[in-house]
């Protein structure tokens, strides 16, 4: 429904920006690594959105990738959050602290995959939060901005629930005997790693399978503001005919 889509494209390009900011400060607040990543992902999808609406090459084949980023990010975040509560049977960041000293493989794994989440540079989440930015600023500078700011605070909220989770001393002495991960806990998350860099650095062959599809999408789009656009066009000319009209009667009256 391309016109549809482009009569709704201020709306919903707004609610998805609510949707990233909000998202981000309810995940800067929660207690629970579970419930942080969960909220993480409402603030990721709103740049899907955002990204979507742009209706034109760069924010839509972002939000594409962005789509498939989240699939791989969010999705590893969950099971390194699963494989810890298998050892403590709790998912609050207080009871956490100093893993890297005790869980060295663990917490390698967990903040690579943070960092992407966040879209540190050479990861996957880069690619796609970059080009859903560029195509955003391309249609309004103001909802690339307010875009721009749910990337900052996502770096504040997953950066300091690394520092409590990963990082600092052991608070808890069962801490201090976990036992790191077992080879098929490793085996299942290399391949999401070797996919987080692999989009990270050579994007190319999703993108070549993706931008015949997207550049359908637009070409449609494109075609129902031409439509539009002549249909303006001869209302404002049938407009300006029966002005003259009744002009020209008034006239010849007088």
């Amino acid at each position: 429904f391309p016109e549809a889509t482009i009569q709704f494209v201020p709306l919903i390009s707004i609610l998805a920006i609510i949707g990233i900011i909000y998202g981000a400060l309810v995940a800067m607040v929660q207690r629970d690594v579970k419930s942080l990543v969960a909220f993480s992902s409402v603030s990721h999808l709103g740049f899907v959105m955002l990204g979507m609406m742009t209706l034109n090459i760069q924010g839509m084949e972002g939000a594409v990738i962005q789509m498939i980023n989240h699939g791989i990010s969010t999705g590893a975040l969950f099971l390194l959050v699963g494989m810890i509560y298998e050892r403590r049977h709790t998912r609050l960041i207080s009871e956490f602290g100093g893993l890297a000293k005790s869980m060295p493989v663990f917490s390698t794994f967990f903040m690579i995959v943070a960092l992407s989440s966040i879209g540190l540079p050479l990861t996957n989440g880069f690619v796609g939060e970059f080009l859903i930015l560029l195509g955003t600023f391309q249609t309004n500078h103001v909802y690339a901005v307010l875009g721009a700011g749910g990337v900052i605070l996502a770096a504040c909220y997953m950066l300091w629930m690394l520092q409590r989770v990963i990082f600092g001393k052991i608070t808890q002495p069962i801490n201090e005997n976990l036992h790191d991960l077992y080879r098929r806990e490793r085996l299942v998350l290399i391949p999401l790693v070797i996919l987080i860099f692999w989009i990270g650095v050579y994007p190319k062959p999703f993108f070549t399978r993706m931008e015949p599809a997207v550049k359908n999408i637009i070409t449609l789009v494109n075609r129902a503001r031409s439509t539009e656009a002549d249909t303006k066009q001869r209302q404002d000319f049938r407009l300006g005919c029966e002005s003259a009209k009744t002009f020209s009667v008034a006239m010849d009256e007088n």
